[in-house]
């Protein structure tokens, strides 16, 4: 199997491989149940506070927690076994998210925020860890259909967990999802338990104290400043969360609960809302995927579309001419951001080594979540400070994508060629530092 090299299609790899099997198994119900809970927190910090700016306090702190353990999760993920990482994470969570219950008027939205932090924190653990191990699991004519099925499934679950939290949330109360995510939790570590994963990362070679920790971490950062195209690469979620996803989030809440209002405090209409992002994040790198054959150049070419694409999904929203419109810019403004993220972490899959895989995967989460968490802050300080009002933020969204978008199609056209050097700091190459069972598809371009 080691050198099986022809792409598979997605039935294929479900199909054969028993370990990404599983590990999608745990994917697929614990993304079912964080949608249930981001649906319920939301909602519940907007009914006990009616105020834009709590509710984007709450999408900040999702953001920030993550951030702030980025460092030591991904040496964590390039030290340790990855599989024990991810099971004791899910199993961590199912306990944390029990406390939101206690939470029920005002007074209490501060342990809300603070149970959230925690939950995102071991979040910050997670996500990062799980695309470390996903080329651990799969060979390398598996890896395109893997990462693609992968994120097409956090969207499927988007659509399906979102609509049902917005209906729980709507017609029987918030309290119920997060029961539900706990339980999701466990089931996740369940699945996960059932991976033959035996890879033992812990390294021989770096010590263990916290100056150890961050003398590893910052050798990560050093290999993105050697190689300015993977920070570059890195970079594309972060810069569509600061134009876009961050304030977007607020942006939601406030269309269902003062504009189209469905369902008890807007519950479902968010989660509408919510359900056709969904839908558009799936289908979008779906449909690019087959244009784009998982080739480096391909992927560059489409990272370019998708910002056009973001942008003219913002353009149709942005008048608030109905309901039914909203919707299909919110369709279009997933279908360019799907694109992003998918083929984003595709060429990082395609051309990291194993051994920094990790530190880089958490850098790259943390500049999301940072650029998430200022995105969002700044969404909700305009809705209630500003009198932009919601045209007005979507209107300037859009003009301010440009920016990134344009960066992404001139480094493209100077400067994507740049060599990959190897992580000098601890001795490696590029090719003793590969995954024994992924190696680039196609060389770099």
């Amino acid at each position: 199997m080691q050198g099986q090299t022809a792409p598979v299609g997605y039935y294929a790899l479900v199909r054969g491989n028993r370990d990404f099997r599983s590990l999608w198994s745990g994917q697929i119900i614990s993304l079912f149940g964080d949608w249930f809970n981001l649906i319920a927190s939301a909602a519940l910090v907007s009914q006990l506070t009616t105020s834009g700016f709590a509710v984007g306090g709450l999408f900040v702190v999702r953001m920030l927690a993550p951030f702030l353990v980025s460092p030591l999760a991904g040496v964590a993920a390039d030290r340790f076994n990855r599989k024990r990482l991810l099971i004791a994470a899910d199993l961590s969570r199912a306990v944390v998210v029990l406390g939101f219950l206690v939470v029920r008027d005002a007074r209490h939205i501060w342990l809300l925020y603070s149970l959230t932090a925690v939950q995102l924190a071991i979040s910050g653990f997670f996500f990062p860890t799980r695309n470390a191990i996903l080329p651990d699991l799969v060979h390398r004519g598996e890896l395109g259909a893997a990462n693609a099925l992968s994120s097409a499934t956090w969207s499927v679950m988007l659509s399906l967990g979102a609509a049902l939290g917005g209906i729980v949330a709507g017609e029987w109360g918030i309290y119920p999802a997060f029961i539900i995510d706990s339980l999701t939790f466990l089931l996740s570590a369940f699945f996960i338990s059932h991976i033959d994963y035996h890879a033992a990362l812990a390294r021989s070679d770096g010590g263990k104290s916290l100056r150890d920790i961050v003398n590893q971490y910052l050798a990560g950062l050093r290999y993105l400043k050697q190689n300015l195209d993977i920070l570059m690469i890195s970079s594309q979620k972060a810069a569509v969360s600061l134009t876009i996803s961050g304030a977007f989030q607020v942006i939601q809440v406030a269309l269902a609960e003062r504009v189209f209002v469905i369902g008890e405090g807007g519950g479902t209409s968010l989660g509408l809302l919510y359900a056709v992002a969904g839908v558009g994040t799936g289908i979008g790198p779906i449909i690019a995927r087959r244009f784009s054959g998982d080739r480096n150049d391909k992927l560059r070419f489409f990272l370019a579309i998708s910002y056009a694409i973001s942008i003219l999904g913002l353009v149709i929203t942005a008048p608030l001419t109905s309901f039914g419109v909203v919707l299909i810019g919110t369709l279009l403004r997933a279908f360019g951001g799907g694109i992003n993220w998918v083929f984003s972490t595709q060429l990082l899959l395609q051309l990291l080594p194993d051994r920094v895989r990790g530190r880089i995967f958490s850098t790259e989460f943390a500049m999301l979540t940072l650029s998430n968490a200022i995105g969002t802050s700044i969404g909700g300080w305009a809705l209630d400070s500003t009198s932009l009002g919601i045209s007005g933020m979507l209107w300037w969204m859009g003009a301010l994508t440009l920016i990134p978008g344009g960066l992404w199609v001139l480094w493209m056209a100077i400067g994507s060629r740049a060599n990959h050097q190897p992580l000098e700091t601890e001795g490696t190459t590029p090719s003793a530092a590969a995954s024994p069972k992924v190696k680039p598809l196609l060389p770099p371009d």
